[in-house]
């Protein structure tokens, strides 16, 4: 409908009153943020609390408290290199880029056109052969035009809104995705250099057997050679030597794919850091918590329970964008341009001026069946939403408790072991000192030997276990961001 520029103004100025008055409601549930039922107290906290340690660790940054500088600086090169997280940022824009587009769907669009033809027209087609019939017929014709377009869907039943609603969960989301990869790289990085300190320590303790093994070897042949010892306890003894020599090389295969695991995660190809690993280091000790937290505390600071929340929240104003199907969809269109077929002088004047506004109606009127179908996919999806964030939940403070037993308890293992060591070296000592005295043979001494070497293998393992343990525990509790301060940004 054509109309003068002004009554054109007036009657968007109408619609975009009307709109602004109308747009207040959103139809669709509201989100409502659920409470799973979660004990006071972590079920292990008091024995983890009880722990006696000399260091204890903050949870943003709680690789500092292993007081291992190499640990240290491996995390902090995997937080800045590894390729998950750059990964996990490029799915961030993703999301931000989904907000925007988002954001724009309630703002009225617009657009510039221009153009301009030069028609040469046949005087052979049919056409051509009824023009030419017309007096001061001419076969060459020019067009030109240059417009300006507006449109704006009105959002009178919130559908635009909730789809912003959802997309800004999911953009919400994505950024918490980010931050829980940050901090599962940081705890893989940190676990793997466990893992190298652990396996080196065993590998020097296994050389160690295997050279106490085969001084044992040499006594007893040299005893059976004089008639002393039997042809059975040289045979014993090769057995013995064989079964510690064979755990050396698949140490050092384990060693071998862990130290390729930290090249990996580190964001370089395996062996870059292989040199700088090779120097042998002692196992980092486990620190204690500086703080536990309750289970509730643990809900707000776990990415991977944001996330969760987030795409619950999305799912929930999905269902207000299927039910805004149920009503009428009202749009705005304005167009103002000029237009001429004669010559370009005559493009912006009075006459080839040219506007028009249109207001649209699109009703699925005679669509509810389909309408009802998909609200009841979209409130399925939240069920399904909803039922994950649960358990969820569950999941993450079943990794709490199981971390915190198994620290308690390897602890505990550690500390049996300590014993034994120390009892087992006095064994060995007083052995040494019989063997001086001419009260027992060689073979006391080594065999006390081999087994206070065993035990310090095992040692070796708890010790190991224990800082990997602690380890699971800060990844399980979310450590390694400051979940306070980013929410009062309302940034994750």
């Amino acid at each position: 409908m054509l109309t003068r520029p002004r009554s054109l103004a007036l009657l968007m100025s109408a619609s975009l009153l009307t709109a602004s008055l109308l747009t207040g409601c959103a139809v669709g549930p509201d989100y409502s943020s659920p409470e799973p039922a979660l004990s006071p107290r972590f079920l292990g906290q008091e024995g983890v609390e009880a722990r006696g340690v000399q260091h204890k660790a903050n949870l943003q940054a709680w690789w500092a408290a292993f007081d291992d500088p190499m640990l240290a600086r491996f995390v902090t090169l995997a937080l800045e290199q590894n390729l998950d997280i750059e990964q996990a940022a490029a799915r961030v824009a993703q999301g931000r880029a989904s907000l925007r587009q988002a954001d724009a769907a309630l703002l009225p669009s617009g657009n510039v056109s221009a153009y301009g033809a030069e028609v040469y027209q046949s005087i052979e087609t049919p056409l051509g052969q009824v023009l030419s019939a017309t007096p001061s017929f001419d076969r060459r014709g020019r067009a030109y035009e240059a417009n300006l377009e507006a449109g704006w869907e009105i959002d009178m039943f919130g559908g635009l809104r909730r789809g912003r609603e959802a997309a800004r969960a999911e953009y919400v989301a994505s950024e918490a995705g980010a931050v829980a990869t940050r901090l599962a790289v940081a705890a893989q990085t940190a676990d793997v250099y466990v893992m190298i300190r652990g396996l080196q320590a065993r590998i020097k303790i296994a050389e160690q057997q295997s050279e106490t093994r085969r001084e044992l070897l040499d006594t007893i042949r040299f005893q059976y050679e004089k008639g002393v010892a039997a042809e059975l306890q040289v045979n014993q003894t090769e057995g013995a030597l064989a079964q510690v020599e064979a755990q050396i090389p698949v140490l050092e295969a384990g060693l071998d794919s862990a130290m390729n695991a930290l090249d990996v995660l580190l964001g370089v190809p395996p062996g870059t850091y292989r040199r700088e690993m090779s120097q042998v280091a002692s196992i980092p000790v486990a620190p204690g918590l500086a703080e536990t937290g309750t289970p509730a505390e643990m809900i707000r600071r776990r990415p991977d329970l944001i996330v969760a929340e987030q795409r619950l929240i999305a799912a929930n104003a999905r269902i207000g964008m299927a039910v805004s199907e149920y009503y009428p969809k009202f749009s705005l269109g304005a167009l103002l341009g000029s237009a001429t077929t004669i010559s370009s002088g005559n493009l912006f004047s009075g006459d080839a001026n040219q506007a028009q506004g249109v207001l649209g109606l699109r009703w699925r009127l005679f669509d509810f069946g389909r309408v009802e179908a998909q609200i009841a996919a979209a409130r399925g999806q939240e069920a399904e939403a909803l039922a994950a964030y649960r358990l969820a939940v569950l999941r993450a403070t079943e990794e709490v408790e199981n971390a915190f037993s198994a620290l308690v308890k390897r602890e505990a293992q550690l500390d049996i072991l300590a014993r034994g060591e120390s009892s087992l070296a006095r064994a060995r000592e007083n052995s040494l000192a019989a063997y001086e005295s001419g009260v027992v043979s060689l073979i006391e001494v080594l065999t006390a030997d081999a087994n206070l070497l065993q035990i310090s293998d095992m040692k070796a393992q708890a010790q190991t276990e224990t800082a990997r343990d602690a380890i699971a525990s800060f990844r399980a509790l979310g450590g390694g961001w400051d979940a306070p301060h980013a929410s009062s940004k309302k940034n994750i």
